[in-house]
């Protein structure tokens, strides 16, 4: 695929926070399959395995978690970004690392980290990314973190677009590597971004439908949803419900897909440079009025009736519990450590609680679980609804 006139290049990288002395045994690869490489290899990405995406510990095998739906991103990302010529190692490496900084039990434990942080900073999820990245997983002994582009970390910190107000972790890595937190990022990370609406919108369709949280009826009240469902069933009228369910995803996935390359198209025809996309004052990679209508109205659907079902609060709130109580303990009696944390805690605040904060941010929800039954000698309970 012809490269874009747009597409960020590898070799014009504004290069990384740290000098690199490269010894060439590592192959060849460019500046942006070396990000991705090394997201991939991290534990941080590993543990993604193990974190909530809309189901908290399900019983079940077939539920998503954080790394299926990052892996999920990636895909849609990747595909899109080779249609429009754009750099499509970085587009995926956006989509895999943009969730990294979740922690246990997903928004109900950024909620509780959020509360017992209120007095030092507060905890977002998106900055954690960048801190994990930047200073957290550090297995190179030249410097901290992985040392990742330029292009990729602004990337992730403006994905959603610019930070004007960045919180405390977002404004300390900003200051030791600038990332222009007012402009707008390439078209790389705004197609990450719509790539993420993509495939949470509609895969959380598929497991909503699964654990029996969403039913088709309410669904095709949504006029986009019905009109897929009607295309399904004339070309498909004797296939199972389920076999029709997940046609119905793909379709949306792919009408969603198409609707971004030609709005994407449309959008940059007379934008001449890079430093245009990230001055043109709103997104440029992303969907076409109609469309942003249509998924919006999904993704209101999906808040009433998914997101914000009675049990699904009532197990968030339950997983809440487990990470503040977590917080608690190791606030109160820095003992139940573990060594390598407990060792290099700081003895003053707000880097006190902050080290705190980043120890349980990186624990899969399981781990959680554990931390906290064996802290509080009894398992929580209530932390799985299907």
């Amino acid at each position: 695929m012809k490269r874009a006139h747009l597409a960020a290049d590898p070799a014009a990288s504004r290069g990384r926070e740290f000098d690199e002395n490269r010894d060439g045994t590592r192959g060849p690869r460019s500046e942006f399959q070396r990000d991705r490489d090394r997201i991939i290899h991290s534990i941080a990405f590993r543990r993604l395995r193990s974190k909530t995406q809309v189901f908290i510990a399900p019983d079940g095998d077939h539920y998503r978690t954080r790394l299926t739906h990052s892996l999920e991103v990636a895909q849609i990302g990747r595909v899109i970004a080779r249609t429009l010529g754009l750099d499509e190692d970085l587009t995926e490496a956006l989509c895999l690392a943009h969730d990294i900084g979740h922690p246990p039990f997903g928004h109900a434990g950024e909620k509780a980290l959020s509360q017992a942080m209120e007095k030092h900073g507060g905890f977002d999820h998106n900055a954690q990314s960048l801190r994990t990245l930047m200073r957290l997983e550090s297995p190179y002994c030249e410097h901290e973190g992985l040392n990742l582009t330029w292009e990729l970390l602004e990337g992730l910190a403006k994905h959603n677009g610019p930070v004007l107000s960045p919180g405390w972790a977002l404004a300390e890595l900003d200051a030791d590597f600038s990332l222009e937190l007012a402009k707008y990022p390439s078209l790389e990370a705004q197609i990450a971004a719509v790539a993420d609406d993509i495939a949470y919108d509609n895969h959380d369709i598929d497991d909503g439908l699964r654990a029996g949280f969403l039913e088709l009826d309410e669904l095709l009240t949504i006029d986009f949803v019905a009109d897929q469902w009607r295309t399904v069933e004339k070309r498909f009228p004797n296939a199972d419900r389920d076999r029709q369910l997940r046609e119905l995803v793909r379709g949306q996935i792919g009408l969603m897909v198409n609707d971004v390359i030609e709005q994407t198209e449309k959008a940059t025809a007379d934008v001449e440079t890079i430093d245009q996309v990230r001055e043109a004052g709103a997104a440029l990679g992303g969907f076409s009025p109609a469309m942003a209508g249509a998924e919006r109205q999904l993704k209101n659907f999906m808040y009433d009736k998914l997101y914000y079902h009675p049990e699904q609060i009532a197990t968030a709130e339950n997983a809440r519990n487990v990470v503040a109580r977590l917080y608690a303990a190791f606030e109160q009696d820095s003992n139940l450590l573990p060594s390598g944390w407990k060792d290099t805690l700081p003895d003053h605040e707000p880097d006190r609680s902050r080290h705190i904060a980043d120890f349980i941010a990186g624990m899969t929800d399981r781990f959680a679980i554990d931390q906290c039954a064996k802290i509080y000698g009894t398992m929580p309970e209530g932390l799985s609804n299907v």
